[in-house]
């Protein structure tokens, strides 16, 4: 009995690292190979749910990508998104601020949500950057 427990510990062991060992093989893509094996998923997504019209959009799409799609041409597009996101918040603040000073109560708690949703959506944009 005192053989086996070692030995059962050690092939428990082997087998809970056996997944650690395969995430370190294999790199995480970034930038356009990211996004052309995203495409990929959905595609075979597609196929699995028998959805033909969804598969030829992200074919195309597809096709697109590996066309045109450049890490730094992806990466300005990205840039510009948090730009424009940034200028949401700024303008979503404003509006708060504006609500607050009339002390209207509906539209302070209105103008509360949309900026929280156009943080979230900041925050969506700047993870994007390094993806």
């Amino acid at each position: 009995m005192n053989f086996l427990s070692p030995v059962a510990l050690l092939v428990i062991c082997s087998v809970m690292a056996t997944p650690l060992l395969a995430d370190e093989q294999a790199p995480e893509l970034t930038g356009c190979a990211a996004k052309r094996q995203g495409i990929i998923n959905q595609i075979e997504l597609a196929k699995s749910r028998g959805n033909p019209d969804q598969q030829a959009g992200l074919e195309t799409a597809l096709n697109e990508v590996t066309t045109h799609c450049t890490d730094a041409s992806l990466r300005k597009e990205r840039e510009n998104k948090v730009l424009e996101a940034k200028h949401e918040v700024s303008r979503r603040q404003a509006d708060l601020e504006k609500a607050m000073k009339k002390g209207d109560a509906e539209r302070i708690n209105k103008r509360k949500d949309k900026l929280a949703t156009s943080r979230k959506e900041l925050q969506e944009a700047v993870d994007e950057l390094d993806k």
